[in-house]
């Protein structure tokens, strides 16, 4: 591994002496509940945490499904391969993230109840990955900003989050994020020290995500009850993100906030008209088939 850019560094360390881990559920296999009491904390408010999990299991199932949209679409086969695999290590995050929910509240519904059975307005996922995944620069940069803020948020919740659950959801996370920023920040210095073209799309992607970041670092009540406070980790991922722009040559993007309606946005079900359409890819066979199993 060389240190060519800032993120080669950064990722070298999540890394173990074969790469291993960067797959953590693609080709792992790795339980990472094994041994974890899933027994909800005394004074944790179950319906906090089941909140908190859809907030982060929202995020993750919603990207993994724009993500594996790439899938023969993709500039070349390696990239469909790469962006199916991050959708991937996404999808088990949200899995385990989704059942804890159904854990928490006390309702004992599984990960299908939740990511089939639910309408928009019940998704509390950020407004940031259900955009459509437009040119592949924008994409790229939506995953940039995505992964860079879920890594440092998984983080501080493995450090020391109250349900040991979802830290340890978010410490086998990590690693996985660690490579999805490496290969989002590799793609941003390959199109903006390209062509004039690449550059300039490239720019264009920043320029039309930088916006919508603002809700991964707005904090919500319930985030805050359960102390945690995502607006504490705004400045050092847009120092991250800042250098690694500059270093592709472009220019950072002005930080401003998306426009909230009535205060609120996705994280309190409201949504941009492009949730809808995705969920009804995504639901349809098992509404069509309820009860069905395969």
């Amino acid at each position: 591994m060389s240190d060519d850019h800032v993120y080669l560094s950064l990722a070298e360390a999540s890394h173990g002496p074969e790469g291993e881990e960067r797959w953590a559920y693609g080709t792992g296999f790795a339980d990472p509940l094994l041994g974890v009491d899933t027994t909800v904390p005394a004074g944790l408010d179950g319906a906090d945490l089941a909140a908190y999990c859809l907030m982060l299991g929202d995020d993750a199932l919603v990207l993994a499904q724009r993500l594996i949209e790439w899938c023969t679409r993709a500039p070349e086969l390696e990239e469909e391969v790469a962006l199916s695999n991050i959708g991937l290590d996404l999808l088990g995050q949200a899995r385990l993230l989704l059942t804890r929910a159904g854990q928490a509240d006390g309702s004992g519904r599984d990960e299908d109840a939740f990511a089939y059975w639910r309408e928009d307005h019940e998704f509390r996922n950020v407004r940031l990955v259900e955009t459509p995944n437009g040119d592949f620069a924008y994409s790229i940069a939506r995953l940039l900003v995505f992964s860079a803020a879920r890594h440092a948020l998984y983080e501080r919740l493995a450090a020391g989050f109250g349900d040991p659950v979802v830290a340890a959801v978010a410490a086998r996370g990590v690693k996985e994020l660690a490579y999805h920023r490496e290969y989002a920040t590799a793609w941003l210095l390959r199109l903006g020290g390209g062509t004039p073209y690449s550059s300039a799309r490239m720019q264009a992607g920043l320029e039309a995500v930088w916006p919508l970041m603002d809700e991964l670092f707005t904090a919500h009540a319930v985030e805050l009850r359960l102390g945690v406070d995502p607006a504490e980790l705004r400045e050092p991922v847009l120092a991250e993100l800042a250098a690694a722009v500059t270093e592709a040559g472009l220019t950072v993007p002005e930080a401003l906030p998306l426009a909230r309606i009535g205060g609120r946005a996705g994280r309190d079900g409201v949504h941009t008209e492009h949730l809808s359409p995705l969920l009804a890819e995504l639901q349809v066979v098992a509404r069509a088939h309820p009860g069905a199993t395969w």
